[in-house]
């Protein structure tokens, strides 16, 4: 599951269910997976559930079509009622065992790490993967702490050289390749796909970007 999981992450999209010059979530959504998105995580804070579930549904129904992994954002029963192939959960949700209680034994389930406490914890509970950072300083998660950096990837790659590992916070094109070159499965990115007028462009110059640098370093 590893191996597959680890290209899942190649490029993971984070987004919400809101509009952008004129585009839905979904015309977003659609666009970044024809872009080359490989997996897309939902993460809504602040909309009405009935309206999250309806663009949810849609969302999902677009990743599925196209083999792209779709993951929940802290919420279990919004990833339940949504068919969602996993869940990710930051230090103070869920624990990532209890998720696997609820959800089985197939579910994708990461978790956020942001030191090697934290990483240690995560592995712990038994997380799929990781989610690394804020690497970069970002204002799309106003939790999102400290950036710091990309020398916590390369530790948890020596300490597991088989968890996979996402770089996450504040990640363009301009810096996304020290991600990788730190050790990163993939980049999760948020406004660098979501908030672009060419969301499908956007996606592909980053797909782009992330398979060249896999090609050359195997």
């Amino acid at each position: 599951m590893a191996t597959e999981l680890s290209h899942s992450l190649s490029l993971y999209l984070v987004m919400d269910i809101a509009s952008h010059e004129e585009k839905s979530a979904l015309e977003i959504a659609k666009a970044a997976i024809a872009g080359g998105v490989t997996m897309l995580q939902l993460r809504e804070k602040t909309a009405p559930l009935r309206q999250v579930l309806e663009v949810g549904g849609a969302i999902r129904k677009a990743c599925r079509e196209h083999g792209v992994a779709f993951i929940v954002n802290d919420r279990v029963d919004l990833a339940l009622l949504l068919e969602a192939d996993g869940v990710h959960v930051g230090q103070d949700d869920l624990p990532a065992l209890e998720v696997r209680r609820l959800l089985g034994p197939d579910a994708i389930i990461g978790v956020s790490a942001g030191s090697m406490e934290e990483a240690e914890w995560a592995v712990s509970q038994k997380a799929d993967y990781l989610g690394v950072g804020a690497i970069y300083s970002t204002v799309t998660k106003g939790d999102a702490g400290a950036p710091i950096g990309t020398e916590l990837i390369g530790q948890l790659k020596s300490r597991w050289p088989h968890l996979p590992l996402v770089g996450i916070g504040g990640i363009s094109s301009a810096n996304a390749e020290a991600v990788l070159q730190a050790g990163a499965d993939g980049i999760a990115v948020v406004s660098a796909i979501a908030r672009q007028s060419d969301p499908a462009a956007a996606a592909s110059r980053l797909a782009g970007m992330v398979k060249r640098f896999k090609v050359t370093s195997e």
